[in-house]
């Protein structure tokens, strides 16, 4: 089979993933939930012109010049109207956040009078609306503030409980069954034997995944055998996951046994070469609902592809409605080499200019097995196929990572 180019094999994945069911949740379980529907308000903010500082709401005209005194009628604190009218000549004490009285049209701050009993003398000349948050300045009751696709963030729970929301319509999580291959792996904290490594990829991928609001499931490490790949995925079939993601034994050798084990379970393969360094020996499938992305067994490639290729598919699964991620302009900061014909995604470290220029900065070692290089980058540069030799300070393209 060919090697597929990177945005055929990532439209591959993307292919009919539509959003997962609505449900609802409790305000406070909605954080970087993705809005199901569009969410419009339930009340208008404020509902009634309220001041915007301590002082004494009045008429404006009766105010129009310094030294005018007043009568105070009454008193505004927050929750605490003021029941009557303001009438020629007179003033209501009002408080940050009190309603303005009917009859008002202006709030001279405390600073600008001199209050002596039942008088107040106006130090500032009144300006009519002063001082005076008017009804609905913030929104009124029907606006669409939060849209369908949006991940709610802290500030836009704080919206949608101004709007008088306690439950959002939000889709449900994607499910990630996360299974690692290889007799090779142990795991952190024991001593690998001669031969052995230690097992890291399904910690970032758990973390990448739950990132993006998914939940994970952690299948452990299957041995290198048929049957203890083929029960791995069974298990991840049994537990309903919406993904399945297999690390290790996704290239063609005598033990990597994940293809045959995924075809013997049924699985429909849509590829398993990707014109891409690293991660070239990535593969994906469908098994029944379950969506299949088969991972390299090194670290930085299994990174690399799961950022590109399992992120996206989470987000479309969530109904978000930035699914792809977002390209950046930058210029080297180093001579980087003529490409072949795959597409290049360097791990590179990133500097800002005075003006805002973009920096990338390649690391020094891009083996795919070297993880101090990938911890320390922030960006991915990308090289597109055949690209020529650049020098430094010609234009490029990042993907940056996560932080």
């Amino acid at each position: 089979m060919a090697l597929m180019p990177v945005s055929d094999a990532l439209a591959a994945v993307l292919s009919a993933a539509e959003p997962l069911p609505e449900e609802m949740v409790a305000l406070d379980r909605a954080f970087h939930r993705v809005l199901a529907r569009d969410v419009a308000a339930r009340r208008t903010q404020p509902p009634q012109a309220m001041s915007a500082m301590d002082g004494y709401a009045i008429r404006a005209a009766d105010a129009a010049k310094i030294d005018a005194q007043l009568t105070v009628i009454g008193e505004v604190a927050a929750g605490r109207p003021f029941a009557g009218t303001v009438g020629a000549g007179e003033a209501v004490r009002i408080f940050t956040g009190g309603v303005v009285p009917d009859g008002a049209d202006a709030v001279v701050i405390q600073e600008d009078t001199a209050a002596e009993g039942n008088r107040v003398t106006i130090k500032e000349a009144a300006i009519r609306g002063r001082h005076i948050r008017p009804a609905g300045i913030d929104f009124h009751e029907g606006d669409v503030l939060l849209r369908q696709g949006t991940r709610l963030t802290d500030r836009g729970l704080a919206l949608a409980a101004g709007m008088n929301h306690p439950q959002l319509p939000v889709r449900r999580r994607p499910t990630v069954a996360i299974l690692a291959t290889g007799d090779e792996l142990v795991m952190p904290g024991t001593t690998p034997g001669h031969g052995q490594i230690v097992y890291s990829n399904g910690y970032a991928l758990h973390a990448l995944a739950r990132s993006e609001g998914a939940d994970t499931i952690d299948l452990g490490v299957a041995a290198d055998t048929l049957e203890a790949t083929t029960a791995g995925i069974r298990r991840a079939r049994e537990s309903g996951a919406d993904i399945l993601i297999t690390t290790g034994g996704a290239s063609v050798g005598d033990h990597d046994l994940v293809q045959q084990a995924l075809r013997d379970e049924g699985t429909s393969m849509a590829f398993w070469k990707i014109a891409m360094r690293p991660g070239k020996p990535m593969m994906h499938g469908r098994l029944g609902p379950m969506r299949v992305i088969g991972l390299p067994g090194n670290p930085v490639s299994s990174y690399v592809c799961g950022f590109l290729f399992m992120v996206p598919l989470i987000r479309a699964l969530s109904g978000h409605s930035m699914v792809h991620h977002r390209r950046e302009r930058a210029v080297l900061g180093r001579d980087v080499g003529a490409n072949d014909q795959r597409e290049d995604y360097l791990r590179a470290r990133l500097d800002v200019r005075d003006d805002g220029t973009l920096i990338a900065l390649p690391v020094n070692h891009q083996d795919s097995s070297l993880l101090a290089n990938l911890a320390a980058a922030q960006v991915l540069l990308v090289r597109p196929p055949f690209a020529p030799k650049a020098e430094a300070g010609a234009p490029c393209e990042v993907l940056r990572l996560p932080v």
